[in-house]
Formats: C-alpha cells, sequence, structure tokens
C-alpha cells in the first residue's frame, strides 16, 4: 500500500467505527501520555519502536501512521503490518490512542478452520472408499486358502492365514486418517489465542513504558 493510500484509509478509519470482526487481526487500545506534554513528544518517546528496518513512519499533525515491509525478527513491532497512533483526550485527559493491524494473527485464526477443512475431507474420502459389506463378504469367498508343508501340520503348527484376508489388513493401515489435520489444527488455534492475548498486553506494554521514560535498552 502507498503512502498516500494508506494516510486516506487512516483519515476514513478516524472516523468510522471498527467492525467487530476486525477484532481478529486488529489490536486496539489507549494509554494515558504519562510525562509526555504534547503528541509530538509522546511521538519522540516512542520512535525507537520505529527504528527499524522496512519501517515506514509519516506524521501529520496528531496522527501517526506506519508500516511495514520485511521487519526483522527483532523489531518489537515485526507482528504488525500497519497502525497508527493519534494524540487525543479522553476523560480531559490527553491519552494515545493505537490501532495496529497484523496478517499473521489473520491467518493463524483461519488455519484452524482450514486444517478442520482437510480432516473433514479425509473422513468422507475414508468412508467412501470403505468396500460395502456385500463386497467384503465376496472378497471372504474369494479368500486363498494357502498350502501348509505336511511337516508343520504334523508338529500341528496352526494353518497359515488367509491371502486375501491378510491383504485386507494391510490395506486397512494405508487408509489416509485424520489425526495429523486435527493436530495442526489445534497448534494454529493455541497459536492464535496466544498471540492475540500476549501481543496486545506486549503493545501496550512497551507503548506505556516508552511514555513514562522508563526506557529499556
Amino acid at each position: 500500500m502507498t503512502a498516500v493510500a494508506f494516510e486516506i484509509a487512516t483519515t476514513s478509519s478516524e472516523r468510522t467505527k471498527p467492525r467487530w470482526y476486525e477484532a481478529i487481526w486488529h489490536i486496539e487500545g489507549v494509554v494515558p501520555m504519562g510525562e509526555a506534554r504534547s503528541a509530538d513528544e509522546a511521538f519522540d518517546r516512542l520512535a525507537p519502536l520505529f527504528r527499524h528496518t522496512g519501517t515506514t513512519v509519516r506524521q501529520r499533525g496528531d496522527t501517526l501512521a506506519f508500516d511495514k515491509t520485511d521487519p526483522d525478527a527483532q523489531d518489537p513491532l515485526a507482528v504488525f503490518d500497519r497502525g497508527m497512533i493519534e494524540a487525543t483526550t479522553a476523560a480531559g485527559e490527553p491519552v494515545l490512542r493505537y490501532r495496529m493491524v497484523s496478517r499473521a494473527l489473520l491467518f493463524c485464526f483461519f488455519a484452524p478452520l482450514l486444517f478442520l477443512a482437510f480432516a473433514q475431507a479425509t473422513v468422507l474420502v475414508a468412508a467412501w472408499t470403505k468396500p460395502s459389506a456385500e463386497e467384503a463378504a465376496k472378497a471372504e469367498k474369494k479368500q486363498i486358502q494357502l498350502p501348509q508343508n505336511w511337516i508343520d501340520k504334523a508338529l500341528g503348527a496352526p494353518a497359515p492365514e488367509p491371502k486375501k484376508k491378510r491383504e485386507a489388513g494391510a490395506g486397512d493401515d494405508k487408509k489416509p486418517k485424520p489425526t495429523a489435520a486435527y493436530i495442526f489444527a489445534g497448534i494454529f488455534a493455541f497459536l492464535y489465542v496466544v498471540g492475540r492475548l500476549l501481543e496486545s498486553r506486549l503493545v501496550r506494554q512497551r507503548i506505556t513504558t516508552r511514555l513514562s521514560g522508563n526506557i529499556q535498552p
């Protein structure tokens, strides 16, 4: 997204109420400006958060917008693709209102649904390829009794299993199973829940720390 297009989208988002489903991949909140006395001073304190490769920052009045392209792993906001921070007031006190967008969270939200669809498709395929009762009965009749050596027979050894029955058992083990798909769905669901809660908390903590002047190296 170009700088001009992003600024236009940011301006319109200030006037419209966020849709409920956008909370899936949007992180937003309000924090006091702390010791910062103006929007410029607050943005100066937050500047180290955006001094990373691939980050573009634009400030217009009391609003700061940023977007990222291939951010470094060391970037504290690497999980977010773009965002906006606005200096405003709430209950008569100066605050910063922020909103950030993460495609990674959106991917982790939809990945479990995709793997569940794979699991359901696997179950349907396995049911469709399962032989009917009539076919199983016919296969039972066509079983080939393998010859037994007379020495084994004299010693009382059990007769070998019919050939068809043994092959049918081996074929059942090769049928597709949905276990792996269920496991991956659970993994991504766990990643989304943890990531959504953790990133929301970390963003608030980092902004509050910078505004309070308790700068960590």
